[in-house]
């Protein structure tokens, strides 16, 4: 049976958030509680718990950092051909009003406000403790500064410019009084946080402390986290190229700890997340859902929608669906080169259904692959245009019945927020734009996720999947093309995009290669319509919040 760390929370360990004027201006009723918890290292991780237990919520990765956010991109969208309810934010047409951009600034927010008052209190117990209770406090501490890294980090490149509250009492100062705080600013908060964290966390592998670290922080997740942040600082909006090298410097940390790998089998990633099985190697950063039956109440159901909402169509399969409302675009499928030897690709899509019938293809003119003949009929692309979906979470390949959750929108699948595979990705493109050229270390780390897709040792050269020879522009390119290749589909691609400057000339691109496919593609396309250059890089400031903060400033074009 998979186990979740989240189901251990006591109630009222956790604050009690509610909404005062704004959401940066919060009111606590459990603070008469806060002596009664945190006496001991038993009691500290079980509110630590309540911190990890934000990443399950519904405006984190239960859905909108995962799943509604992440599109539309170059490489999948929303089902559908118009704006119509769910399909509102997957098309970029809403407003500053939008219910889920507040939510998640919500809870963020709210996330951070947790991690703050574990920080505090346990600051404040922890010369108390006996000597072993102290050691594990220094790794609790290291742990939460961790997810508030992470948690700040997701406020600062979705929502842009933020104000940065480091103490619990904040929340009893006025909305007139915050101000956003400069983003290189909050970077440096992000950087101090993870620094701390790297050097107090163990690697999962060596963790002698926690008697159980499964999807816990750890020496690899904030290493691997911290290179991924010195990446998006160095690009828009910020444009601080200084931290290629600092990317690159921390991914070598983690590279030649010799502490993780690349897992064999590229399809055992999913076999895992599927299933809840923790595997430290690759899995840096993951969050686990699991509930055992659903209640309808979201603070005891610790289950996500992944699989459901970016799984593999399903009607009549156990009584229940899988709405499956991401599309994967067509032609990102068919210009991924060489994919007859690539094992990736297959893995990544779907080109069939389930129904009461079983697993059903999607034409009965033709396969997805001879949809891209020449003399391919419209007919037959029209099949494909819309109904491809991500093959990544096939609820019915890969979960087991021990972890099967009977229900039409939850699941027990987890979702990787950082695997290495990322890792070494980020450090190859970093030694390329520090250097303004491929070392032979890129071409070594680029190579090793090649090889493994392509089902070859990733520590043996191959003919068959290498790169090398080329130039800084031409490697850069090809670093862009692997992490949509490696991780498609994952929630990465929609940032990628932004912080390299491309995400509204992929767009349009993407639309035209649509149009250049299938006369028709663009209908099935409606995000190019609405999408905007210099808007949609950023999330807006929720209006509710904006109107009540007069020294906020809202996000370009979002006005």
């Amino acid at each position: 049976m998979k186990k979740n760390i989240f189901r251990y929370i006591a109630s009222g360990l956790l604050a009690l958030i509610v909404l005062g004027s704004c959401s940066l201006n919060e009111q606590n009723f459990t603070e008469v509680e806060k002596d009664k918890y945190v006496n001991s290292a038993k009691d500290a991780e079980k509110v630590l718990l309540g911190v990890y237990r934000s990443m399950t919520n519904e405006g984190l990765y239960r859905y909108h950092l995962s799943l509604l956010f992440t599109l539309p991109t170059d490489l999948a969208k929303c089902e559908g051909s118009s704006t119509n309810g769910f399909r509102l934010v997957p098309a970029n047409a809403y407003t500053s009003t939008q219910d889920e951009v507040r939510a998640t600034w919500k809870e963020l927010y709210s996330a951070i406000y947790n991690a703050n008052d574990f920080l505090e209190n346990l600051s404040s117990k922890v010369d108390t403790y006996n000597d072993v209770d102290k050691k594990l406090a220094t790794v609790y501490m290291a742990e939460a500064r961790c997810l508030r890294a992470l948690y700040y980090f997701e406020l600062l490149r979705w929502y842009g410019h933020i104000t940065l509250t480091t103490k619990t009492s904040a929340s009893q100062e006025s909305p007139k009084t915050f101000e956003q705080t400069a983003p290189d600013s909050v970077y440096r908060f992000i950087e101090a946080d993870l620094k701390y964290a790297v050097q107090n966390l163990p690697y999962a592998s060596d963790d002698q402390l926690r008697s159980d670290n499964s999807f816990r922080m750890s020496k690899g997740a904030a290493l691997g986290l911290l290179t991924k942040v010195y990446a998006t600082w160095a690009g828009y909006p910020v444009h601080d190229e200084s931290k290629w090298e600092e990317a690159a410097k921390t991914a070598k940390v983690l590279i030649e700890s010799g502490k993780h790998h690349l897992l064999t089998d590229y399809e055992q990633l999913w076999k895992n997340t599927c299933n809840g099985k923790w595997d430290s190697a690759e899995s840096l950063i993951e969050v686990s859902f699991y509930s055992p039956s659903i209640t309808g109440r979201g603070t005891e159901d610790a289950s996500g929608r992944i699989g459901k909402w970016n799984g593999v169509s399903a009607s009549g399969i156990k009584g229940i669906r899988n709405a499956a409302n991401w599309r994967v675009i067509p032609t990102f499928l068919g210009s991924w080169p060489n994919h007859a030897n690539d094992k990736r690709w297959a893995i990544s899509f779907a080109d069939y259904r389930y129904t009461a019938k079983g697993k059903q293809t999607l034409s009965n003119q033709g396969t997805f692959e001879e949809s891209f003949a020449e003399d391919a009929k419209d007919e037959l692309k029209r099949s494909y245009a819309n109904n491809i979906c991500p093959g990544k979470w096939d609820t019915e390949k890969y979960v087991e019945e021990n972890n099967y959750l009977v229900d039409a929108n939850l699941s027990n699948v987890n979702w990787y927020v950082l695997r290495y595979a990322d890792v070494l990705l980020l450090y190859a493109e970093a030694l390329n734009e520090w250097h303004k050229r491929p070392t032979a270390e890129a071409y070594t780390a680029i190579n090793m996720v090649r090889r493994r897709g392509y089902g070859l040792p990733v520590a043996t050269p191959s003919s068959v999947c290498d790169l090398s020879g080329l130039d800084y522009a031409s490697f850069q390119q090809a670093v862009r093309d692997e992490r949509a290749y490696e991780l498609a589909f994952e929630g990465q691609r929609r940032q990628d995009l932004v912080r390299w400057g491309i995400y509204y000339q992929s767009i349009k691109k993407t639309e035209q290669n649509l149009v250049n496919w299938y006369s028709e593609g663009a209908t099935y396309y409606i995000c190019s319509e609405f999408t905007q250059e210099g808007k949609h890089e950023l999330l807006p400031i929720p209006q509710r919040d904006l109107d009540l903060l007069p020294k906020y400033q809202q996000n370009p074009k979002w006005q």
